[in-house]
């Protein structure tokens, strides 16, 4: 497979048998609150308890495996905000490959102590004045590492659509489905699955508001750069989408939606108080969407993503309070 070669249904498939003895098949949940405020049946694919905590680790895990042995002794680097950055490093403890991992200033301080805890070298910029694509690019060709970026990788985007084939296989087809969207690699992987399993699914990007370029992108027909958005959604801070991921989302994706930040806090308090488990802001904004959408959802059978649960307690805790 070439870098620009489109992934499908098949890529996903054996994605899943390369990473069965690695990755959790994470539970599906259900609320009966949340149920009868919908009146239908919503499904929860909670990879909040994926190992390292996010959907992250499926896509990184399914890329690292298929590294030659030349590839594995050189290394791999990255670039992250965090969830991609631990699951890059926990898949490479676990191959005994050594990585860099390239993460912003202001990345949640959990998520850089955890890709220090699985041995990742982290290398710190600036956001909001330097190219992290350009650092990763320059240090892959300095040291002969093998540059695995967050999204926009047929591998990456395979392994994350594991998480989709495990909830349809499980619930059955879906009359909907909301995926939260970043750079596109859950969802254009998601995408993937939903639409050889559950053929007839509508499936619905999500992303915050102050960082719709792939909204943009997909009601213009082409790629929108923005500025880095200001949102509590750091796992959707990117400024635009891939030029794999595009393709896929274009073909496969019934729309984009955006939320708030306050319908993002709203959700994060919901789900810890009715279903008792950790999600963080990014992982929300599926949930958030389909409240938003509830009226028109009545009767529906619906497939949530949750993407990951990994926030910073304090900060959790100032979000929960306020």
């Amino acid at each position: 497979m070439t870098e620009m070669t489109l992934p499908d249904y098949h890529d996903v498939a054996a994605a899943a048998e390369r990473i069965a003895d690695y990755a959790n098949k994470t539970p599906v949940m259900t609320s009966r609150t949340v149920n009868e405020e919908f009146a239908a049946d919503v499904f929860f694919k909670c990879e909040n308890f994926q190992r390292m905590g996010a959907f992250k680790f499926r896509g990184a895990m399914n890329a690292l495996r298929q590294f030659t042995p030349e590839q594995r002794a050189a290394g791999v680097v990255t670039f992250s905000s965090g969830n991609h950055a631990q699951a890059i490093a926990l898949s490479a403890k676990l191959l005994g490959i050594p990585a860099t991992i390239i993460m912003p200033h202001d990345a949640p301080a959990a998520k850089v102590a955890a890709t220090k805890g699985y041995g990742g070298n982290v290398v710190i910029y600036d956001r909001y004045s330097e190219d992290r694509e350009k650092i990763g690019r320059d240090l892959a060709q300095k040291h002969g590492l093998t540059l695995i970026p967050p999204y926009d990788h047929p591998h990456v985007i395979a392994g994350q659509g594991t998480a989709t084939k495990e909830l349809i296989e499980e619930v059955g087809q879906l009359d909907v489905l909301f995926v939260c969207l970043g750079g596109g690699g859950l969802l254009s992987g998601s995408a993937l699955a939903a639409r050889h399993l559950s053929p007839g699914c509508v499936i619905y990007g999500v992303e915050p508001e102050a960082g719709n370029d792939g909204q943009q992108s997909f009601r213009n027909g082409k790629i929108v750069h923005i500025g880095t958005p200001k949102t509590i959604a750091d796992g959707a801070q990117t400024q635009h989408l891939g030029n794999i991921t595009f393709p896929i989302i274009q073909q496969n994706v019934n729309d984009i939606l955006t939320v708030s930040d306050d319908e993002l806090v709203a959700s994060m308090k919901f789900i810890a108080e009715r279903m008792k488990i950790v999600v963080e802001p990014t992982g929300c904004l599926g949930f958030a969407a389909a409240r938003a959408s509830k009226a028109e959802l009545r009767g529906k059978k619906i497939g949530i993503i949750i993407s990951g649960g990994n926030v910073d307690i304090s900060r959790y805790g100032e979000f929960l309070a306020g």
